[in-house]
């Protein structure tokens, strides 16, 4: 009954035993990067003896060259074969991480960095564009499952990483990268394993999709389509959630509230286990291209309530403090998970079938320029004072509205067929 039951729940997970093995991929590599995410910077500290000025320089540059990552890797998906364009992406990580281990110069290591960072950025635009080909219509269900292995790799990268620092130990450092690039290479390997998922028009043209006139319909590209360029960025605004709750909260509850500095592991544990808990169930509201539209009505709403919840947070007391931040890491956790679901099928469902990897390419900027302008905007937030979130979720709200109504038209009159299949994705059902 066990063994039986097992193969049942696999069966059940979207885009076969290649999609399966995807997975185990995306797991993998979360774990590796979960032991070495949260003491990238003690690393440079207290192992490459770099200043604090050193420290923030250097991960400001290699964000920054990140961004290009995107777009980069979504024009070679187009040209290559996509396994073989991920698995080169893992190696590229794992060889230029291990490069940090050879030397304690400071532009050194900023080369380094900024080198890595652009496989880095593109992985997650790289892996959204295989669940595409390989999940086709149940891609929704597919990236959510994806993103809940993401969040499981994470945990238990995090505690290996809380392990090992515990030991007091500088070498724990070196430990700890080490255990990242061999998970890299491990999923070169398992990456290269997999098959290579059928294309774009493939997938359409096995759906019954009309032929086009190439000639006349033939896309100028992402940079031309100002749909989709507006659209992207009003994603990047609404991407603006994770840095939130990655940064402005535990920032927040030092500097201006009376809840205790224990709350916020805490606060970010509730968030994690929201997402593993949720992000599956609710991916179904958002599995048609008009369904994830709507999602950005709701979406809008939680950005109020949480934001006005951190301003709450700050009025005074222990008590009133933890009540509100829970309840804004609650709602913008959800809107996490909306916005997840949502902006899945809708980068994906705007792209031709013959530009996916460009256009989603363009749209991993959205995420990638948030990483990088979103600490200075919230930090920005928080010195202008507890009034200045409601007037940020009030802009984020208007973000969402913006894109509604933006893209209404691609999606009741599809253009060229995508990878979405019309007869499924713009269904009002």
């Amino acid at each position: 009954m066990g063994p039986s039951w097992h193969r049942t729940a696999l069966d059940r997970i979207p885009g076969g035993r290649d999609g399966r093995r995807m997975l185990v991929v995306s797991i993998v590599d979360k774990t590796g990067t979960g032991l070495w995410a949260g003491c990238t910077a003690l690393y440079f500290t207290y192992v490459s003896g770099l200043s604090l000025a050193q420290v923030g320089l250097l991960m400001t540059v290699s964000g920054g060259v990140g961004i290009a990552g995107a777009p980069l890797a979504g024009a070679l998906a187009d040209r290559f074969p996509l396994v073989r364009v991920i698995a080169a992406t893992q190696c590229v990580r794992g060889v230029t991480l291990l490069a940090l281990l050879t030397t304690d110069h400071f532009l050194l290591l900023t080369l380094y960095s900024a080198l890595g960072a652009l496989p880095d950025r593109a992985g997650s635009v790289l892996i959204k564009l295989y669940a595409a080909r390989q999940a086709g219509t149940e891609r929704a269900r597919y990236q959510a499952i994806q993103r809940t292995t993401v969040n499981i790799g994470w945990s238990i990268g995090g505690l290996g990483a809380a392990a090992a620092l515990a030991t007091g130990s500088t070498q724990a450092y070196t430990w700890l990268l080490v255990g990242n690039v061999l998970t890299y290479f491990a999923i070169t390997v398992l990456t290269l394993r997999c098959a290579e998922p059928p294309t774009a028009s493939r997938i359409a043209s096995s759906a019954g999709a009309p032929p086009r006139d190439t000639a006349r319909n033939k896309p100028a590209g992402p940079w031309r389509d100002r749909t989709f360029l507006g659209y992207t960025a009003t994603d990047a605004a609404l991407f603006l959630d994770d840095t939130i709750l990655q940064v402005a909260v535990p920032l927040w509850i030092v500097h201006a509230t009376e809840a205790p500095v224990g709350l916020v592991p805490l606060l970010l544990v509730l968030n994690t286990v929201l997402v593993v808990l949720f992000q599956v169930p609710l991916a179904r509201f958002g599995a048609t291209t008009a369904a994830a539209r709507r999602l950005l009505v709701p979406l809008s709403g939680l950005f109020v309530v949480g934001t006005l919840a951190l301003a709450a947070s700050a009025a005074g007391g222990r008590n009133l403090a933890v009540a509100a931040l829970v309840v804004a890491v609650v709602a913008l956790t959800f809107a996490e998970i909306i916005h997840a679901t949502s902006s899945w099928e809708l980068s994906v469902a705007l792209a031709p079938a013959d530009a996916q990897g460009a256009y989603l390419g363009v749209h991993g900027l959205a995420q990638a320029g948030q990483r990088f302008a979103g600490p200075l905007l919230v930090t920005a937030v928080m010195t202008a004072g507890p009034l200045a979130w409601p007037l940020l979720g009030l802009a984020l709200a208007g973000a969402g509205a913006a894109q509604h109504r933006l893209i209404r038209d691609r999606v009741s009159q599809p253009g060229p067929p995508s990878l979405s299949v019309a007869k499924v994705t713009v269904s009002e059902r």
